[in-house]
């Protein structure tokens, strides 16, 4: 297996029972599904994923479930969201008897926010202390880092080998991608722009859409691939209707019930988040059938 991380990387969604706890036969039935789309790699512990709700014990179980199920048939990588640079060396060691291809890290998100020199000390000794890569996840909104800050981190890191690049606009995608090492990665999560991110030369995706519907995530990657730009307007035109179904506070519910949906049983968001609302259900199951016509 190649661990070169590029394509439709979907963060895939945790199940928990009612009581709150990770049902793990329900996220093997998760990580089966999404190999049977074709994705090229799945990440665990995102925001998707609810990752920010994990215990140390669940991510190193998790993670350990996802190696097992995935069997070396596409990478894996680990999701990382807390709120120390201690407690995410710790997630990293917890992991380090896995075949994990990479972290995917955010950076500390508490309602303090790093300076530019913090949040690059934060990172050089994150990769100083584990054998993993690890991809950057640019999606804090008051701790949102510039192009320029990335393009250093990754310029002075050898340890960083990309950028997930979420939230933001797609100038501050394009900006980060002509400035952008030679050898490291841009990843566009820019959801409602998918298509425009891997025409402007993206290298994948890690995003809520793939989570959702990661077979129509690989058919457009295919199409942008192929030089198909008739066939990805459309597939891309068709995403944004479903995306704006799915796109709300709540979101890590709404890919659960179009996951459902689609026959995977995905139990429920872990409280304090709602689930889906009749009204989402309804709009949901609607974009769906229309956008699963380019379903591979």
């Amino acid at each position: 297996m190649s661990q070169d991380l590029i394509g439709i990387i979907p963060p895939v969604v945790t199940p928990f029972t009612a009581s709150g706890e990770v049902d793990e036969q329900a996220f093997r039935g998760v990580v089966r599904f999404m190999l049977k789309k074709q994705v090229h790699g799945i990440c665990v512990g995102g925001s998707s994923g609810e990752g920010h709700t994990y215990s140390a014990q669940e991510f190193t179980r998790l993670m350990e479930i996802a190696c097992e199920e995935v069997a070396g048939r596409v990478p894996v990588v680990a999701g990382i969201i807390v709120n120390s640079t201690r407690d995410a060396i710790a997630r990293a060691r917890s992991i380090e008897h896995l075949p994990v291809a990479g972290l995917q890290v955010t950076p500390v998100h508490y309602v303090f926010k790093c300076d530019d020199d913090a949040t690059y000390k934060h990172f050089k000794a994150l990769t100083e202390a584990t054998k993993f890569p690890v991809i950057i996840y640019n999606v804090v909104p008051w701790n949102y880092l510039s192009p320029a800050l990335l393009i250093r981190i990754m310029q002075d890191m050898p340890g960083v080998i990309g950028v997930k690049q979420s939230a933001g606009d797609m100038k501050l995608t394009a900006d980060l991608m002509i400035g952008l090492p030679p050898g490291k990665k841009v990843y566009c999560a820019v959801d409602a722009l998918l298509y425009c991110g891997f025409a402007l030369g993206a290298q994948g995706t890690i995003a809520a859409q793939p989570a959702a519907i990661p077979g129509v995530c690989v058919t457009l990657w295919n199409a942008v691939q192929a030089g198909d730009h008739q066939k990805a307007l459309q597939i891309h035109e068709a995403m944004l209707r479903f995306w704006n179904t799915i796109s709300a506070d709540n979101l890590p519910a709404n890919i659960k019930t179009a996951l459902r949906l689609q026959g995977v049983e995905t139990g429920q968001p872990r409280m304090p988040m709602p689930a889906s609302s009749e009204a989402q259900a309804a709009a949901i199951r609607r974009e769906l059938d229309n956008v699963l016509r380019f379903d591979n």
